[in-house]
């Protein structure tokens, strides 16, 4: 693999964090230092969920992976900042619906960017056949098989050290599994948030490439969760690991760079499925149902679509080209209104 330096773990056994890869997980802080802190703070909140009596997944390795540190990051939150557990529950979740859902179609491969200490090829009843790809910072890896040292997954697991903000390992990277593999499923969960939208576009279209790379999954925010974001003192508590990723068209963004929606789950709708709502404080919740009562059925649609994931597929070379002139005709008509002013 070149500069891909890998662990493969033979038949046995977020999130990418695109900070400096010679940054280690802070041990012996209680606050979030860097992007990679993050995975320790989903893998406390996946450990939570699993004590749970009516728990949506079980994931018994996750407080061996958060360990101390990610307890210690949760209670170092701001209050405003609850909803942030129940985020992690219901993406689980909706993520693991959706990789059922494309090895039921045929996916032969999950490549995990960013994979952080997710354990789903540990917990989910996955075919033995089926190949799983892991890319990380080598910390963030090194860390990962220490603690899960002497567990056994439930199909192989290939571990990779790479830093994919290297184009060119990057590239060499995906057109070695591409060529390997029949149908993949590309997972960036809690990635494209910390990254720019260049960034975001570059991966994109490297993955586009590629015939074999069928789905990629991704977080989806809504441009008026980007406000409510910087006003739940998330921001502050996040700042040195600020989302970056916040384009005005969501989907607009992903049409130009050639993938559409196959699916997209919002956390509030999956969350009414789920009999699994938002713990809201009861003014909150009392406000919101108020709001609800008055606002326009446009507006109550919006209230539940601020944020979830999206299973996205290549979009085809017509699609683009449609895309492509309609932002173009919206843009020429943006200038001619400024002229006209």
């Amino acid at each position: 693999m070149g500069a891909v330096k890998r662990i493969f773990v033979a038949c046995i056994g977020g999130q990418m964090k695109w900070d400096s890869p010679k940054a280690q997980i802070q041990m012996n802080e209680s606050v979030i230092n860097q992007v990679s802190d993050t995975a320790l703070m989903a893998a406390a909140y996946r450990a939570i969920e699993t004590d749970r009596p009516n728990a949506m997944f079980h994931d018994p390795l996750a407080a061996k992976l958060a360990g101390e540190q990610g307890r210690k990051i949760i209670g170092s939150l701001p209050k405003q900042a609850f909803i942030g557990g129940w985020t992690v529950v219901i993406r689980t979740r909706i993520i693991d619906d959706f990789i059922q859902g494309a090895i039921a179609e045929g996916v032969d491969t999950i490549l995990n960017l960013g994979a952080g200490l997710d354990t789903r090829p540990y917990r989910m009843k996955l075919p033995k056949s089926l190949r799983w790809i892991e890319v990380d910072y080598p910390h963030v890896i090194e860390l990962k098989e220490i603690r899960l040292s002497g567990e056994a997954p439930r199909c192989p697991v290939e571990r990779f050290r790479l830093d994919l903000a290297d184009v060119t390992a990057r590239r060499t990277f995906l057109d070695e599994v591409a060529a390997q593999s029949k149908r993949v499923l590309v997972l960036t969960e809690a990635v494209t948030p910390y990254l720019s939208e260049d960034a975001v576009a570059s991966l994109g279209a490297d993955l586009r490439l590629h015939e074999s790379i069928r789905y990629w999954v991704a977080d989806y925010f809504s441009p008026a969760s980007y406000e409510y974001r910087r006003r739940s003192g998330m921001s502050q508590a996040m700042k040195n690991a600020p989302f970056l990723f916040e384009p005005k068209d969501y989907f607009g963004f992903f049409a130009q760079i050639g993938w559409k929606p196959k699916e997209t789950r919002y956390f509030a709708i999956e969350a009414e499925r789920l009999h699994r709502p938002a713990p809201f404080p009861l003014p909150i919740r009392l406000g919101m149902r108020i709001l609800g009562l008055f606002a326009s059925l446009e507006r109550r649609r919006e209230m539940k679509r601020y944020a979830g994931f999206v299973l996205f597929e290549p979009a085809k070379t017509e699609e683009r080209a449609a895309t492509r002139n309609r932002d173009a005709q919206q843009e020429h008509a943006a200038d001619a209104k400024e002229r006209r002013g």
